[in-house]
């Protein structure tokens, strides 16, 4: 076409590169995931097969398939059969892999095989990262997100979906049945004949189905939470932060530097719940990070008070805010934090100026709980606006100044919480980006966490490339 640019006639014979070194240039990122694994101890970190079989058909070297996988989860491929396609195709893959073209199931065996292990490669890019000076600041901040999981929503079962899926098959026998005995009472004709056969065959399907469902709640209930997952059994289901949604799937917990961005730690857990992670994803950062003391950062849904007293006996501070979950001051009436606590006489000092002196200690679920009160309420103009009984009581649990000292760090920097959103959940966006579908492809968790491992090796390796360039981060690695 006429006043376009023009391209080359199909038929014409072309001369190409004489080698496969003149399509991939010096910046190119294939460099960098070629000098990395091959700068790796694949044998040290667990991988199969490092060592050839004596005997049958020689095996593909795993360094190979990691290759590829580092390749593919990169450029966002992570099917093991279009894997298999661009190793036939693309350029810069069979630069990468020498002109190799393994078979999709091998492919695929590998990720399926090598969880462990792949989990350590990514520990090691850390590493790397932190040698590099790019982990300097020890300030993380830690968040969770959910993760669509292979199982289905209808194929994940609990206490209430297995009554509301029971309620709904009673209701169609009924309505069936209702149905057949109008037609018992209709004139014998064919089509009355074909329409009883027809609910017959309704009925006895419903009837099979509740006997399987019968079999599934038996299942159910055994399980130690209540809930299972026919295709994933590891999966479960968890409430989003959308009302009224929820996925079946897992809760993704990740450690990010404040700095760069860059994902410290990270764990794939089956828990729809963040209150029991801090202290756990905080630790393994603190850890990563080499360092004696370690500041970090969570939204509310890790407040739980021995998770925060872990976190300080272990060097690590922790900022977050705390639930407001008060009863009495959803009711209108003062709450705990309308109290003050007089750490010199042990005491409280209630809103009408009285205080609550200290009576007794008890124990529940394993915590030591200090009981404090005062027998002025049944005088006090404010008891409308205090209590409902008697007396005003206030609990306060032995390590309370270990939340009070989080409460008060929060209060000085009130910044902190745009800060935490800030660094950790942009991560969460570009993983899920990269993953196209949002789901994960393998099945159980050890296979999940070597899949998700994956991904924040791609995500931490594209984040260095950003902030250093590729041909620094090779040096780093030859180093």
């Amino acid at each position: 076409m006429k006043g376009f640019v023009a391209g080359a006639e199909r038929a014409q014979a072309s001369l190409l590169p004489e080698c496969l070194e003149d399509w991939v240039d010096e910046s190119n990122a294939v460099r960098v995931i070629d000098a990395f694994v091959d700068a790796l101890d694949l044998a040290d970190l667990g991988f199969d097969g490092v060592e050839p079989e004596a005997t049958g058909r020689p095996s593909y070297h795993p360094s190979t398939h990691l290759k590829l996988y580092i390749y593919g989860y990169l450029n966002r491929v992570q099917s093991s059969r279009r894997l298999e396609r661009e190793a036939g195709r693309n350029v810069e893959v069979m630069w990468l892999l020498r002109r190799l073209v393994p078979d999709h199931k091998t492919i695929a065996d590998f990720r399926k095989d090598n969880g462990k292990a792949l989990r350590k490669v990514c520990a090691r890019f850390v590493e790397l990262c932190r040698e590099m000076g790019l982990l300097a600041k020890a300030s993380v901040a830690i968040d969770g997100s959910k993760f669509k999981a292979v199982n289905n929503r209808d194929k994940n079962f609990t206490q209430a979906k297995v009554e509301r899926r029971c309620k709904q098959l009673e209701e169609s026998v009924a309505r069936y049945l209702a149905q057949l005995d109008t037609a018992d009472l209709q004139d014998p004709s064919e089509t009355i004949t074909l329409t009883k056969t027809r609910l017959k065959e309704k009925l006895a399907k419903l009837d099979e189905e509740m006997k399987r469902l019968a079999a599934i709640e038996k299942q159910m209930l055994a399980s130690p939470d209540r809930q299972i997952s026919l295709t994933d059994p590891d999966s479960r289901s968890m409430a989003t932060s959308g009302r009224g949604s929820g996925v079946v799937g897992y809760n993704v917990q990740t450690a990010v530097d404040t700095e760069n961005h860059l994902i410290v730690t990270h764990e794939v857990t089956n828990s729809g719940s963040d209150r029991a992670q801090l202290a756990n994803v905080a630790k393994q950062a603190k850890a990563v990070l080499q360092t004696d003391e370690l500041e970090a950062v969570a939204d509310r849904g890790y407040f739980n008070g021995e998770k925060i007293l872990e976190c300080d006996q272990a060097g690590i501070t922790a900022t977050l805010p705390k639930p407001m979950t008060s009863g009495a001051k959803s009711e209108g009436r003062f709450g705990k934090q309308d109290f003050v606590y007089l750490p010199t006489e042990d005491a409280y000092r209630c809103p009408a100026g009285e205080k609550l002196k200290y009576y007794y200690t008890n124990e529940e679920k394993g915590q030591k709980l200090r009981r404090y009160w005062t027998n002025a309420c049944r005088t006090c103009p404010l008891k409308a606006q205090c209590t409902k009984g008697p007396q005003r009581r206030i609990t306060r649990w032995e390590h309370e100044e270990v939340v009070e000292a989080v409460q008060k760090r929060l209060d000085k920097n009130p910044g902190a919480m745009r800060q935490r959103r800030q660094t950790v959940e942009h991560p969460f966006g570009t993983l899920k980006m990269r993953m196209g579908a949002t789901h994960f492809l393998m099945k159980t968790l050890p296979k999940v966490a070597g899949e998700m491992a994956l991904h924040v090796l791609a995500y931490n390796l594209t984040r260095v490339m950003n902030i250093v360039g590729i041909k620094p981060l090779m040096a780093a690695i030859a180093a």
